[in-house]
């Protein structure tokens, strides 16, 4: 996996993830804190996950075959709505399952000191591995918020492993707090409370992912900058004087299918057409490395039919211009 799949953020969750979900399931033995079943059951989860992230970026390095000619890049994006599903069904309703039950049928916490103990280290594990996740994002995110970051990578293994340690830092303050107030007031229902608020906030964390990665899965445009970089690549001001129309499509997080109809002189011949046409291919390419595979079709320049404005039935999509990163 490429650099930029956060393969560092991703074993470093891992192994935070293995560690905590064993301390959890031993401070729950001890204590019978729901609170720590739901976490321990949300670790193993996260662990399942980022084994998931690997198999897919793994998966998507196999070269194109005859059956699949663009190649296997979108297997990192079926791994990530997988990761999405598993949080939901085996995180997040787990826990609102497990809190119901303990709020409807309450205990006392007992040995406090366990659960209080495992969910501190977690805290610092989660934290040290929610930190890898920052600084690798760092080095892609630019001037992006972290909003837009998650909303516009392409590379869905970063904003996975983002998403799933914060929502994990906030569910251990959660448990924490339902722990603590328990043990204040003597009410085991205050740790069920704080179990059912742990599978709704991964219920929702799993939702924006599966809508993130949906997104993906259907195929996304190139970002604004770089599709600002193809078309200016492509006109030489020669024998290519314009893009009458361009659509871009992620194959995967490294790999962008380029298709535009272009603009030449009609007096152009066929081999200066040709040649010009290699020419932006390799402009492309310079300006844009991911662009890996490009179809560029050479059509005559009419003011009359540019009046007429976009045909709706000429490409797929329709004539909408490029959009606003999504």
């Amino acid at each position: 996996m490429s650099a930029s799949g956060g393969t560092k953020a991703i074993v470093a969750a891992l192994g935070a993830n293995l560690a905590i979900a064993a301390a959890k399931f031993v401070a729950f033995a001890f204590s019978g804190s729901s609170s720590m079943l739901a976490e321990g059951v949300h670790s193993v989860a996260d662990s399942g996950n980022q084994f998931l992230l690997l198999i897919g970026g793994k998966k998507a390095q196999r070269e194109a075959t005859p059956q699949h000619p663009f190649g296997y890049g979108r297997e990192r994006y079926i791994y990530a709505f997988l990761v999405s599903i598993v949080l939901f069904s085996i995180g997040g309703m787990f826990a609102i399952y497990e809190g119901y039950e303990k709020i409807s049928h309450p205990h006392a916490v007992e040995h406090w000191y366990w659960p209080v103990g495992v969910l501190v280290f977690a805290i610092i594990a989660e934290g040290f591995s929610f930190r890898t996740a920052i600084k690798e994002s760092n080095e892609l995110r630019g001037k992006l918020s972290w909003a837009q970051f998650i909303r516009r990578a392409k590379a869905p293994e970063l904003p996975v492993v983002l998403l799933e340690d914060f929502g994990a830092l906030i569910g251990l303050v959660l448990a924490l707090g339902g722990v603590g107030i328990a043990l204040l007031t003597g009410n085991g229902v205050w740790d069920g409370i704080g179990t059912v608020c742990i599978g709704v906030l991964l219920v929702l964390i799993a939702l924006v992912l599966a809508a993130e990665t949906k997104s993906l899965l259907l195929g996304e445009s190139a970002g604004l900058e770089d599709v600002k970089k193809i078309e200016a690549a492509i006109v030489d001001g020669d024998t290519v004087t314009g893009v009458i129309h361009m659509r871009t499509l992620h194959l995967g997080p490294e790999e962008l299918l380029v298709a535009a109809k272009i603009a030449v002189q009609h007096d152009d011949t066929a081999a200066e057409v040709a040649h010009a046409i290699d020419a932006a291919e390799s402009r492309i390419r310079e300006a844009v490395p991911i662009a890996r595979v490009i179809y560029l079709e050479p059509d005559i320049y009419s003011d009359a039919e540019a009046a007429k404005g976009p045909d709706p039935l000429a490409t797929p999509g329709g004539p909408t211009p490029h959009p606003a990163d999504h």
